[in-house]
């Protein structure tokens, strides 16, 4: 599913629940692209008697159900303080601190500051409900990650309307709000919905308490789309909030090279190298199948050279719990002989010093094996993404 399985936010179902919805309704589920070509095979064939008909809920690699690592899986958080109780795990672009928050929050006439232990706090945030394709206000009387889930409630409200046809006594309601209170959660959700709209933002999560029928703001964590800035320079008094000194250097030089790399938390040992983002997580969900963990999530992107998987090798090998590192390559955009070159110049100018598992398919696939095979370089390579996976679990667990 990619993205789709992937983004979640308060009141979505999960990916699991993704996958067993599609299962239950008789889909197929395949853990890789390269699966497709058989399930449809088996399908089309049970159609006609000639082949058992593949079960709801299994696939003719899988049939006992799937796991998933990306779109469950945390991410190493280096900075202290308030953390989002939406982010599981996944990067969205541009947050900022909760000093930067409150200071925002502040200069538009909210009423913010840190919390005082008085008053029971209370969840909500303005963010977008994929369900309706609006944005939405999410309530929650939980402030608990755990718990969360099962209270929060989204109000979709119009962004051409904006939220004065949204019934905001309906959320103060949910939040067991005092009568006297709902004039100010109004003000209070109307400055969040302006500055939603305003800095282009796709999550403005705060912590609220009632105080002598006011609404007070007591924590804040903003997530805004980066996008605005990179392609046309919006937003640039956002992106100069980014503090770099907070995130993971490793994770700050790569995005210099073009390079999408995330550092995941957990016991991981396989270092993944990938083209593509759908693919990357895609390949750290197939290895969780097969019963391996991923180190980390690396997407070389589409225009990859042989300079930026050279870059990626160092990333990733910057971190001591990785024990092989799997190259899962599938050529479009990106040549494959081109992705060869790239780990031949890993070999030759990073010190290696653990197996590499290459899978390379797609355009050029067939140089890229060429290279590899006359390199006399330790190289592990594959056609079938399985074999290959399953060879990267094997050298993990040395």
């Amino acid at each position: 599913m990619g993205h789709a399985g992937a983004f979640t936010i308060l009141g979505e179902p999960s990916a699991r629940t993704k996958i067993a919805a599609l299962e239950a309704a008789g889909v197929t589920m395949v853990n890789h692209p390269e699966e497709f070509g058989e399930a449809l095979k088996a399908r089309l064939e049970a159609r006609t008697g000639k082949r058992p008909s593949v079960a709801a809920g299994s696939s003719p690699f899988n049939p006992v159900g799937q796991r998933r690592a990306m779109h469950t899986a945390g991410r190493r958080v280096l900075a202290s303080g308030s953390q989002s109780a939406m982010r599981q795990g996944q990067r969205r672009h541009l947050y900022i601190s909760e000093i930067q928050a409150f200071n925002m929050l502040r200069e538009r006439g909210f009423n913010a500051a840190e919390y005082s232990g008085r008053g029971t706090r209370k969840f909500l945030a303005v963010g977008v409900d994929r369900s309706s394709r609006m944005p939405c206000v999410i309530a929650s009387l939980s402030t608990d990650a755990d718990t969360m889930h099962q209270d929060a409630k989204r109000f979709p409200f119009d962004y051409r309307v904006g939220i004065d046809g949204l019934r905001v006594n309906r959320i103060a309601e949910h939040l067991r709000l005092g009568h006297g209170a709902v004039d100010s959660l109004r003000k209070v959700v109307r400055g969040l919905a302006a500055l939603f709209y305003e800095k282009e933002a796709f999550l403005l999560e705060t912590k609220i308490v009632e105080r002598l029928g006011e609404v007070k703001i007591v924590n804040a964590y903003f997530g805004f789309d980066d996008a605005a800035f990179r392609t046309v320079g919006r937003q640039a008094d956002i992106r100069d909030l980014r503090n770099l000194a907070a995130e993971d250097p490793v994770e700050v030089e790569a995005e210099k090279n073009g390079i999408v790399y995330i550092r995941l938390a957990g016991e991981g040992t396989i270092g993944t190298l990938v083209n593509g983002a759908g693919l990357a997580m895609n390949t750290i969900d197939g290895l969780a199948d097969l019963g391996g963990r991923s180190a980390n999530f690396l997407d070389t992107g589409g225009l990859a050279t042989s300079q930026t998987v050279k870059k990626s090798f160092e990333a990733i090998l910057r971190d001591p719990r990785v024990r092989v590192v799997f190259v899962n390559i599938f050529g479009g955009l990106t040549l494959g002989d081109m992705i060869a070159r790239g780990i031949l110049l890993a070999f030759k100018e990073v010190a290696v010093q653990v197996p590499v598992v290459v899978r390379i398919r797609g355009t050029n696939e067939g140089e890229a094996q060429e290279l590899i095979a006359e390199s006399g370089l330790p190289l592990y390579a594959f056609d079938c993404f399985r074999d290959a996976a399953a060879k990267a679990i094997e050298l993990a667990r040395r």
